[in-house]
């Protein structure tokens, strides 16, 4: 991995996406440097997944310009997918596959040739063993999506697009990957996430992007987004997209004192 923090991985200038009448995006910009912990947040349906899917090239931008690793987008579609780690919110591996199985498949797709040794890694960190040869269609929810997160880990990307990664995972496993991700960064890697468990992002992002209705709200770290009587991250991102959040403590009664008795 190169360990340049000056080097941009993700350029986006001015990026529109229509369908029909619906603008996904307006007119987006942004940069993400090298070593970041991204995070993009926005409610349901405010552009999210639009700018990942674009950013991994299986869409292609309406207006505007996109690069990733300084690569040009779409044309490098294909070379993108080849440099990047995904892990989508919904996909699921391939039903009439293994764990075992698609994790090696991912390999060959990627070039890669001695990745025994990678595969049984990325199950014991899972803790598939007993499951490696289990078809993916008989598999819990939470058991894919620990294969989908190891296909995306499994060749060392230097970037990773991470779309709801800790979606199904039990409260054991979701810490394991954080601590995962934390050494990713350490060791010079990038991560754009989207997630909507904004407490578990305010632990990991180093700086973050609002979206809402197909335009950024707001970009920076969270503590230049938000104001002295918010808590976190949550509260920014209610007032951000202009909704609000009550907050019970501050808003109970003084407990009333009881004399005598």
């Amino acid at each position: 991995m190169s360990t340049d923090p000056a080097e941009p991985v993700i350029e986006i200038n001015a990026l529109g996406k229509s369908f029909g009448r619906v603008h996904a995006l307006r007119g987006v910009d942004l940069e993400i440097r090298r070593g970041e912990f991204f995070g993009f947040f926005g409610p349901n349906g405010a552009g999210k997944t639009t700018l990942l899917r674009i950013l991994t090239g299986q869409i292609e931008p309406g207006t505007g310009e996109a690069s990733v690793l300084g690569i040009d987008l779409p044309d490098g579609a294909v070379e993108v997918r080849s440099r990047v780690g995904v892990v989508p919110e919904f996909e699921s591996p391939p039903s009439f596959l293994t764990g075992d199985e698609y994790l090696r498949f991912v390999l060959r797709a990627r070039g890669i040739t001695d990745g025994s040794g990678r595969v049984d890694h990325w199950i014991d960190f899972f803790e598939l063993g007993e499951h490696r040869h289990t078809l993916c269609k008989d598999m819990s929810k939470g058991m894919r999506q620990k294969i989908m997160l190891g296909a995306a880990f499994i060749h060392e990307p230097d970037l990773l697009f991470l779309d709801e990664p800790f979606i199904n995972l039990d409260p054991l496993f979701q810490l394991k990957i954080q601590n995962y991700l934390r050494e990713y960064i350490a060791n010079g890697g990038t991560i754009f996430m989207c997630s909507h468990l904004l407490e578990i992002a305010e632990r990991l992002c180093s700086r973050l992007a609002i979206i809402d209705e197909g335009e950024l709200r707001g970009v920076g770290t969270l503590a230049e987004l938000r104001t002295e009587e918010e808590d976190g991250l949550a509260e920014v991102f209610m007032r951000i997209v202009g909704r609000q959040v009550s907050n019970p403590e501050k808003e109970a009664p003084p407990t009333p004192v009881v004399e005598g008795g």
